[in-house]
């Protein structure tokens, strides 16, 4: 249809398109098509005087219309309706990357996606899956999460299920039985899926810049539902897994509270055993549980007289209540505040055991960290895309932004920094492949909590370039800028959540003072 569409169009010189440059006849160039506003003008966003223009009516404005609108403009129905023609000679130049294919410009991507480098960590399943993914997100994804983070309301239910027979949801587990034999996107095997495969899906979500919506989408699931895979009984697995990674049913983590955010020791929700042992009744609030809106589940944290324990709790059971709170991201990732009122739990609901509480938490933490690692570093580069873009096509005091030296110090800064954080991330994933689980909580745990309270440091340097680059487009929640506000806004979620950058970098450390040795003197 597009392809006919552009042989019915005429050729014009442009001498001929000069001449309409007034009131009710008026055309502009825009990458060698020629478009007729004479209707549209009055209806312009922008006013229909800079329409006007002497610079523009009846001129070449790719560069006027680069220095001020998205190239995504161009493309919506409203605004391509508008091409009459073309100019006698010449071709468009600004065409979109082809679905799927990695960005051109220097740095948008890791250095495994970019022309003429290498990496030895990729091997063809990760580039098949990385092409299949960025397809689906940049086709299916990306509207309804630009939607949904507007409107603030839950992500598409439908979505989720059609993730969930393409075997999205269950890669966003991580490598595991639960994906032996399982159909997988791009031909992947479930028996050969490594934790390079979870990092090429996880960071192609994040490219959708919509971060609350990032969270809606099953953030709840990525750590609700592990405790479950990795310490729940067979029933309970039978019950909770496959309704969940199919979209059917939805399952939230639920151990924060206001008394205890980072301090798990101190939270207070406690779970009162029967005499018969054939219940617990569970009294006690948590809050900032992302997903815990609408969760059907919730894998809850509580003291017990055993100690600590945790629970699988229906919401049907009685005695839940949520409420949403409002934080600087959109409402779409359903972020609650719960409370459990003399909630009746049967016994068969314990994840694990009675007492082994702690262990299952702190077992769930190295996983979440390093998926928020994946997530938090791919957001900062995309950010550095934009800014690529962004200093290129923008123009002061007549030259480009990245003319000037010290925007060009600012940019080497940020991509350093970007550049550094995924190839340590990358480093610490190709020693979660060789690792047993185990070995991964004795000599990673540190690791990650390392690169998490760094990598978020790395955000916030780049949040705030990006904001100063883009001046009050960086503030804005549309347009050119609309990005770069909503990293800049939401940057600090990762700084907070899974634990905070200062108590993370204490336990790095920690970490490896217990691994010091009793002979190392200087």
């Amino acid at each position: 249809m597009a392809a006919q569409k552009q042989q019915e169009l005429k050729s014009f010189s442009r001498e001929e398109v000069a001449k309409h440059n007034k009131p009710g006849d008026l055309w502009i160039i825009i990458d060698a098509k020629v478009y007729n506003l004479s209707k549209f003008a009055e209806l312009h966003p922008g006013g229909e005087s800079v329409l006007y223009d002497e610079e523009v009516a009846g001129q070449e404005a790719t560069e006027t219309f680069f220095g001020l609108h998205l190239h995504e403009v161009l493309l919506r129905p409203s605004y391509s309706r508008l091409v009459i023609g073309t100019i006698k000679g010449e071709e468009s130049v600004i065409v979109p990357d082809e679905l799927g294919a990695p960005s051109k410009v220097p740095y948008a991507e890791p250095m495994w996606l970019s022309q003429n480098f290498h990496s030895p960590y990729y091997n063809d399943s990760h580039r098949r899956l990385q092409r299949e993914m960025r397809a689906y997100v940049d086709e299916t994804v990306y509207e309804v999460a630009q939607r949904c983070e507007a409107n603030g309301k839950r992500p598409d239910v439908e979505l989720i299920k059609d993730m969930g027979k393409r075997g999205i949801n269950a890669m966003r587990m991580g490598p595991g039985k639960h994906l032996h034999g399982r159909t997988l996107m791009a031909g992947v095997k479930g028996e050969e899926f490594d934790y390079f495969h979870e990092l090429v899906i996880t960071q192609e979500l994040v490219r959708m810049g919509a971060r609350g919506f990032g969270d809606g989408l099953q953030g709840g699931m990525v750590i609700g539902l592990p405790p479950v895979m990795n310490f729940g009984s067979q029933k309970l697995k039978d019950e909770v897994i496959e309704p969940v990674l199919a979209g059917e049913k939805f399952i939230c983590l639920a151990i924060s509270e206001a008394f205890a955010g980072s301090d798990v020791m101190g939270l207070r929700t406690f779970a009162k055993k029967s005499e018969d042992g054939s219940h617990y009744i569970v009294n006690g609030t948590k809050k900032w549980i992302t997903n815990g809106t609408f969760a059907d589940y919730f894998t809850t944290a509580v003291k017990t007289d055993e100690g600590f324990a945790v629970l699988l709790i229906r919401r049907d059971f009685g005695g839940v209540e949520t409420k949403q709170i409002k934080t600087s991201y959109s409402t779409t990732a359903g972020t609650a505040y719960v409370t459990f009122d003399n909630v009746k739990v049967p016994s068969e609901y314990v994840i694990g055991e009675d007492g082994m509480g702690i262990q299952i938490v702190l077992s769930n933490f190295n996983h979440e960290r390093w998926v928020m690692c994946c997530s938090t570093i791919r957001s900062s580069r995309a950010i550095c895309e934009v800014l690529m873009k962004w200093t290129s096509q923008r123009k002061a005091f007549g030259k480009p932004l990245n003319s000037q030296a010290v925007v060009r110090g600012k940019l080497a800064g940020i991509i350093s920094e970007a550049e550094a954080a995924q190839n340590w991330l990358e480093s610490v994933t190709y020693q979660m492949c060789k690792m047993s689980y185990k070995q991964q909580s004795l000599f990673l745990a540190g690791q990650v909590a390392l690169l998490k309270s760094w990598s978020t440091r790395v955000s916030n340097d780049i949040a705030d370039v990006s904001v100063n680059l883009a001046g009050g487009r960086g503030l804005t929640q549309s347009g050119m800028g609309k990005m770069i506000e909503m990293f800049a806004r939401t940057s600090k979620f990762d700084a907070v959540l899974g634990g905070s950058e200062e108590i993370l970098a204490d336990l790095g450390i920690r970490q490896a003072l217990r691994l010091m040795p009793e002979n190392a003197k200087l």
